[in-house]
């Protein structure tokens, strides 16, 4: 049956605009998709100049205290965990730089910890570099006491009993619940934080809103 002109003309009117409201759908898509590349390819650039200027850092400070501290990687052995009663300090090398004399003190450290099985469970050697090194401050009690006296350039070896460690609790398959350690640390002067860019702060926060279900990535065991 024919349709009425009219309808005819009704027909494509409607189907015109449902065309052009497809097509403006999809531009949006397009330009939403455009974006988030742009955002992306953006993120990724910042994030690689900011992991080679902490990367540059940290071979620069590798280069200075690699031979020095890379001595003491036979270091770790077996010991007797009933016998770790208390915190007990050996000062292997006396610094000559600033006393650490409580929490608050500034400076960074490198380290070796092991477990009385002799086994390293983290350590700032890596092949024949070093590993950024960890702010001081902010680590297990054990250590926090450990260190007080040390002077900036010393290297001391740190026995902790488990309650001054991770307790019953433990952290990982090397250091079960009750398990006392023992460290090797070098402290040097504080070294300066690399902040990363606000652009790649921002940047990062929306793909983090855009992606709740990701995990942060954990920090080390000795903190």
């Amino acid at each position: 049956m024919a349709t009425p002109k009219k309808q005819r003309i009704g027909i494509w009117i409607i189907a015109i605009v449902m065309m052009v409201g497809t097509l403006g759908s999809f531009a949006v898509m397009v330009l939403a998709n455009k974006n988030q590349q742009n955002d992306t390819d953006s993120l990724q650039s910042l994030t690689a100049e900011y992991q080679a200027a902490v990367e540059k850092q940290s071979n620069e400070l590798s280069a200075k205290y690699y031979a020095k501290f890379s001595a003491y990687a036979s270091t770790p052995a077996e010991f007797n965990a009933d016998d770790v009663k208390e915190i007990e300090t050996s000062d292997l090398v006396v610094g000559d730089g600033e006393e650490i004399k409580d929490e608050t003190s500034r400076y960074s450290a490198y380290y070796i910890g092991w477990n009385p099985k002799g086994t390293v469970f983290d350590q700032s050697i890596e092949g024949d570099k070093l590993k950024a090194p960890i702010p001081g401050g902010n680590l297990i009690e054990g250590w926090n006491k450990g260190v007080i006296g040390m002077k900036i350039g010393g290297v001391r070896q740190l026995t902790i009993p488990a309650a001054l460690a991770y307790g019953e609790a433990g952290s990982g398959e090397n250091i079960p619940a009750n398990t006392p350690l023992k460290f090797i640390v070098m402290a040097i002067p504080q070294t300066t934080e690399i902040q990363p860019s606000e652009e790649l702060l921002k940047l990062y926060e929306q793909q983090q809103q855009q992606q709740p279900q990701q995990q942060p990535q954990q920090q080390p065991q000795y903190q």
